[in-house]
C-alpha cells in the first residue's frame, strides 16, 4: 500500500493529533472518559437481580430482562449419567446456559471417557462414577439430582438405584421400555420421596408453548384437525437404536413420541381411541428387530383428530400443524433441537395473510434442567413427572396392538383421574429468575 493511497502510521498519529487539539482536549487527551452515573446506564439491584429501564424507542421490542442466575453454590449439582452423543453434543454444553443447575459430577462405563470429559467441564476426581458407583454417589452431598441419559432398555434400573441413592431423578424419554417399568420407577421415586420428571423438552421450549397457547385460548377458534410429523433417516444397524432388547421398539417410541406427546400437551386432553399402520422395508437388515415408519390416529373427547407420522426412513423433516376454522398454525422444525419458525395462516380483511410469530430461541436443555433445579429446591411437582411418561407408554402399547389387530383400541385418561385437562402434568413452567 502506497502512501498516496492511504496514511501512513506516521500521518495517521498526526491525524489524530490534529483531531485532539480541534476538539479541544489538549492535553486531556489521555484522561480517563467520565463514568456512567445514571440509572439507565448503570442499572440497580431489586431483590437477587440487576434491574435496566427500557432504552428502545417505541418502535421496537423492549429488552428480554437482565440474566439472574442463582449463586454458583445454590444451584442444583446434576450428575448426568451416560455419556453418549445427546450429552456430549447437548445437555454438557446446555448446563452452561443454566441458571438454577450446574455440573456436579459424571457416570459412564468408559472410565476414559469420564475422565477426560470430567476435565473438559471441572468436575473434581472424585466426582467421576461408574454404573457400579451408586453408593459412592449416595455420599456425595454435592449432587442432588441425576440426568439418566442411558438405553431405554436400562432406564428403570438407572432409576430405582437412583432414587435408592436419594438423588431426584431426570430421565430421558421415552421413559422406559414398557409401562409396566414406568410404573416401577414412579413406585420407586415415590416410596424414597425424590421427585421424577421426564426430559420432555419441547414442553419447556417457547415456540412450542407458543402453540399450545393460541390454541388453548381459542385465537383463531379452537382446534379441529392437528397433523404432527417427525421423521429422519437412519444408517449404521448395530446402533442400539436398532435394537430392540435397548430400545424398546423403532421409531415410534424414538422419535414418534414426540409426536404422540405433542399433542397431548397441545390439546391438555387424552384420547379415547387410536388407529394405527406400521411398514417395515422387508429387505432392509436394519429394521429386522423394530419398525422403520408408523402412522397413528389419535381422536379425542372434544372431537378433535390428530393424524400422527413417524419415520426412520425418510428425509429429515419435525412439523406440528393446526387446523381451526380460523387458521392454520404451523410450526416448522417443531421437535428439533433448533431452528424452529411459527406462521399463522389467517383472514385479513378481503385478504389471506401469512404471518410469522417471532419469538426468542432459547436451549430447549436448559430450560428443562432449570425447571427441574427448581422444582428440586422449592420442593414443587415437575411439569413433566413420571405420569406423563407412562401416559405415554401405555398410549405406544395401544398404538403397537392397534397396527397389529388392524382395529381401533379404546384408551382414555388414567385410572382414577378425571377428564380434565393435564391430569398428568404439574404447574406450569416459570421461566423467571
Amino acid at each position: 500500500m502506497t502512501d498516496d493511497s492511504a496514511l501512513s502510521r506516521r500521518n495517521l498519529l498526526a491525524a489524530g493529533a490534529a483531531i485532539t487539539g480541534a476538539l479541544g482536549l489538549g492535553g486531556r487527551a489521555n484522561a480517563a472518559p467520565p463514568s456512567p452515573t445514571v440509572p439507565a446506564d448503570t442499572g440497580a439491584v431489586q431483590g437477587n437481580r440487576v434491574m435496566f429501564p427500557n432504552w428502545r424507542g417505541e418502535g421496537d421490542k423492549p429488552p428480554a430482562p437482565t440474566p439472574a442466575p442463582q449463586p454458583v453454590a445454590k444451584r442444583t449439582g446434576y450428575c448426568v449419567v451416560g455419556l453418549g452423543r445427546l450429552s456430549l453434543d447437548e445437555i454438557l454444553p446446555a448446563l452452561g446456559q443454566t441458571k438454577h443447575a450446574r455440573l456436579a459430577a459424571v457416570m459412564s462405563g468408559s472410565p476414559e471417557k469420564a475422565r477426560l470429559v470430567a476435565q473438559q467441564y471441572g468436575v473434581p476426581e472424585d466426582a467421576v462414577y461408574g454404573y457400579g458407583d451408586w453408593d459412592r454417589l449416595k455420599a456425595n452431598a454435592d449432587v442432588q439430582a441425576v440426568y439418566i441419559v442411558t438405553p431405554n432398555a436400562v432406564h428403570r434400573d438407572n432409576v430405582l438405584a437412583a432414587a435408592g441413592a436419594g438423588k431426584h431423578v431426570l430421565c430421558e424419554k421415552p421413559m422406559a421400555a414398557s409401562s409396566a417399568e414406568a410404573r416401577e420407577m414412579i413406585a420407586a421415586c415415590e416410596r424414597a420421596n425424590v421427585r421424577l420428571m421426564i426430559a420432555y423438552r419441547c414442553q419447556y421450549e417457547p415456540f412450542n408453548r407458543e402453540v399450545v397457547r393460541i390454541s388453548r385460548a381459542g385465537e383463531f377458534g379452537r382446534p379441529r384437525l392437528i397433523q404432527a410429523f417427525n421423521g429422519q433417516t437412519s444408517g449404521l444397524p448395530e446402533q442400539w437404536r436398532l435394537r430392540r432388547a435397548l430400545s424398546g421398539g423403532g421409531a415410534l417410541p424414538d422419535i414418534g413420541i414426540y409426536c404422540l406427546n405433542g399433542v397431548r400437551a397441545l390439546l391438555g386432553e387424552e384420547p379415547d381411541q387410536v388407529t394405527a399402520r406400521i411398514h417395515s422395508p422387508p429387505d432392509d437388515r436394519k429394521f429386522a428387530e423394530v419398525e422403520e415408519s408408523v402412522s397413528f390416529t389419535l381422536t379425542f373427547p372434544s372431537g378433535v383428530i390428530a393424524q400422527c407420522m413417524t419415520s426412520y426412513g425418510v428425509h429429515e423433516a419435525r412439523r406440528l400443524t393446526v387446523h381451526s376454522a380460523g387458521a392454520e398454525i404451523d410450526l416448522e422444525n417443531a421437535f428439533a433441537y433448533t431452528g424452529q419458525r411459527l406462521f399463522v395462516t389467517h383472514r385479513s380483511g378481503k385478504a389471506v395473510t401469512r404471518d410469522e410469530r417471532r419469538l426468542s430461541h432459547k436451549n430447549q436443555f436448559a430450560l428443562e434442567m432449570d425447571h427441574f433445579a427448581r422444582c428440586v429446591q422449592e420442593g414443587r411437582r415437575p411439569r413433566t413427572p413420571g405420569e406423563e411418561g407412562l401416559q405415554d407408554h401405555v398410549l405406544m402399547e395401544a398404538i403397537y396392538e392397534a397396527a397389529r389387530t388392524g382395529a381401533a383400541v379404546k384408551v382414555g385418561p388414567p385410572a382414577g383421574r378425571g377428564p380434565g385437562l393435564d391430569v398428568t402434568r404439574g404447574p406450569e413452567p416459570d421461566e423467571a429468575g
